[in-house]
């Protein structure tokens, strides 16, 4: 089963999904200040945004805003009814510069009861329970309350068999945050390890890649951390690499800039209206025919969020 901010759902019920993705969300408010365009909170416009997603042909999203950042359950539920996408809220935190002004010095059995009692009882009084389990590390670093937090993930899935999603900054820390799930048990091929294309290295991704991990590849659309080629030609990379079956697809829009309900940006539409088609035409030039086209695409966008998103037993 794969639960939803509306209930669960079977996996056959999931559709075309994308991996990461951000509806209402604000970071704490000294950064909000200095950055207000990291500011989305407007449910209107996260409507109108959801509903051009199910018009390109989506059908459901992993909205991965955190309680250190923004996260509103609530307000999730609504988007979800009101346009009928299926989302997929979050359970636990983001990084320890979100978290670390209001839980910075919890111990790891607070950050796992929370975590617990998100998936299995409810966000806040909202009675809308968490579908992921998240954790995050820093650029380049660990931090002792997110090595904290990464250990309450990893005890948390195997209470409950959520799956599990990790924030990488800037694509680093990936195989140290498999190292800590290991540690504590963890079956890493339930991890997906988030903005791995961030870090456009090949010879990373492969090493990643070949730990069973998740790679989610969510930065589509963000020409600022380089051209669009470098993230068609990684994802091809690792398809021709044999790790077809670990790629998840998504945009990570986390800014009104990013938007095109906010400022005409890119929007929810890119993923599926423009970034697929040139995979589709890049697949093609290198002599994939049209039938393995339509599998890889599928797979990336209902195969593998299928798997992905699907709980486990506790172990």
């Amino acid at each position: 089963m794969i639960r939803t901010v509306t209930g669960d759902i079977a996996p056959e019920q999931l559709g075309v999904t994308y991996a990461h993705e951000h509806l209402i969300a604000t970071p704490p408010q000294w950064m909000a200040e200095k950055d207000p365009d990291l500011v989305i909170l407007d449910l209107d416009k996260a409507i109108l945004e959801t509903e051009l997603f199910r018009a390109a042909g989506g059908v459901s999203m992993y909205e991965a805003s955190a309680w250190d950042y923004g996260r509103d359950a609530a307000a999730l539920k609504t988007i979800a009814e009101r346009t009928g996408v299926q989302i997929i809220a979050t359970a636990g935190f983001n990084k320890g510069l979100w978290f670390r002004d209001r839980a910075g010095d919890w111990s790891t059995e607070q950050y796992e009861e929370l975590m617990v009692r998100e998936v299995t009882e409810g966000i806040g009084d909202t009675g809308v329970r968490g579908g992921v389990i998240k954790f995050g590390t820093g650029y380049n670093s660990i931090s002792e309350a997110e090595e904290r937090v990464a250990r309450a993930a990893a005890r948390a899935h195997r209470r409950t068999g959520a799956p599990l999603h990790s924030h990488t900054e800037a694509g680093t820390m990936a195989l140290e945050q498999v190292e800590i799930m290991r540690e504590e048990g963890v079956d890493v091929r339930r991890l997906a390890v988030a903005h791995l294309t961030r870090n456009v290295d090949p010879w990373y991704h492969r090493q990643v890649a070949a730990t069973g991990v998740f790679l989610s590849f969510d930065q589509l659309s963000k020409v600022k951390y380089g051209p669009e080629s470098d993230r068609v030609d990684a994802t091809i990379a690792l398809i021709e690499a044999g790790h077809l079956e670990q790629l998840l697809l998504g945009g990570d829009l986390a800014r009104q800039s990013d938007l095109y309900a906010y400022e005409r940006g890119p929007g929810l539409r890119f993923v599926l209206e423009t970034w697929v088609p040139r995979l589709r035409s890049e697949l093609g030039e290198r002599g994939y025919t049209d039938a393995r086209v339509d599998e890889v695409v599928e797979t990336l966008l209902v195969h593998n969020p299928r798997r992905y998103f699907s709980f486990t037993a506790p172990y």
